[in-house]
C-alpha cells in the first residue's frame, strides 16, 4: 500500500514489520529525484546509460553520497514518520548521506557478491572486515534500509529477503551477549538455518523504500534483466543505545519475542 506523509504504516504495517522484519514504502521519494541521483552515479561511474557496450561488470560500488538530492530522498517526509513508527520518536539520527551502492549491470558473470549474510553494526573501524560485530541489542544500526533509485523488476537482481529471519538470528545472537558476534563467528551454517524462510524480492518502483529489521537475513542475486539496477543499503543510525526505561520499539519487540522475553 503506498504510503503518504500523513498516514505512515497502519497497526496491520507495524505487525507485519515486526513478524516478517521489513516493510515496503511506496513513493517515499519522487521519481524525479530517483532520477537526479541515478545521474549522480552514472557520473561517479563514468558509464553512461546509453553505452551499454561498455557495462563489463556486473557490479560497480559507488560509496556514500551527501550530495542535497541524496539526502533529500534519505529524510522524506513519508520516511520520518514511519522512522518514527518503527525506531521511536526521538530515537534515530538523520541521515546526512545514502551508501552504500552496489550498481548492478545485466551479465552472465557471477557477481561474487551474493550470499546471504546480515549486516554488522559496530566494530566497523577494525581494518578486517571479518570482525565487525552485531550483537542482539542491535548496537550502532537502528534500521537496514534498501532505496530503490530504479525500476526493479524480478529479472533485475532485486535483494532478496527471508521473511521472519530476523527472528532466528536475534536468537543466536542472544547467546554472544552484549559483545556480539563478529562476521566471522556468524558461520554459513547460522544463515543455512533460515533456508525455509519464504523469500521476498525487493522489487518496486524508482522511489520505493524496504525499512528492515536489522538482523534480517538477506543476499544479492545476478542481474538477469535488460537495465542496470540502482540501489542503496544504509543504516539507520539509532541516536543512542537501548534504553530499558522507553517503551519498547517495534524493532525491539520483534527481537524481545523471539528471544522469549516479555515485551
Amino acid at each position: 500500500m503506498p504510503q503518504t506523509e500523513q498516514a505512515g504504516l497502519t497497526p496491520r504495517q507495524v505487525q507485519s514489520f515486526i513478524d516478517d522484519g521489513f516493510v515496503k514504502i511506496e513513493n517515499a521519494f519522487s521519481t524525479d529525484l530517483a532520477k537526479q541521483c541515478r545521474d549522480e552515479l552514472w557520473a561517479d561511474i563514468g558509464l553512461s546509460p546509453d553505452e551499454p557496450e561498455n557495462w563489463t561488470r556486473p557490479v560497480v560500488r559507488v560509496g556514500f553520497k551527501a550530495s542535497p538530492s541524496f539526502i533529500d530522498a534519505a529524510n522524506a517526509p513519508p520516511l520520518h514518520k514511519v522512522y518514527d513508527q518503527l525506531v521511536g520518536e526521538g530515537r534515530w539520527l538523520a541521515p546526512t548521506a545514502l551508501g552504500t551502492f552496489p550498481i548492478r549491470f545485466p551479465s552472465t558473470e557471477l557477481p561474487g557478491d551474493d550470499g546471504w549474510h546480515v549486516d554488522m553494526s559496530f566494530g566497523t573501524t577494525n581494518a578486517d572486515f571479518m570482525e565487525w560485530r552485531v550483537n542482539v541489542k542491535s548496537s550502532g544500526r537502528a534500521l537496514l534500509m534498501l532505496f530503490l533509485f530504479s525500476d526493479v523488476g524480478a529479472d533485475d537482481a532485486p535483494t532478496q529477503i527471508r521473511k521472519g529471519s530476523h527472528a532466528t538470528i536475534a536468537r543466536k545472537l542472544l547467546h554472544y551477549g552484549e559483545a556480539g558476534a563478529t562476521l566471522r563467528q556468524l558461520s554459513a551454517e547460522d544463515y543455512a538455518s533460515t533456508r525455509d524462510c519464504e523469500i521476498e524480492l525487493a522489487t518496486g518502483a524508482a522511489g520505493s523504500v524496504y525499512l528492515c529489521h536489522p538482523f534480517l537475513v538477506h543476499a544479492a542475486q545476478p542481474h538477469r534483466g535488460k537495465r542496470p539496477r540502482f540501489m542503496a543499503q544504509p543504516p539507520l543510525l539509532p541516536k543512542g543505545e537501548f534504553n530499558p526505561a522507553l517503551p519498547a520499539s517495534p524493532v525491539q519487540i520483534a527481537i524481545r519475542r523471539a528471544c522469549g522475553l516479555t515485551v
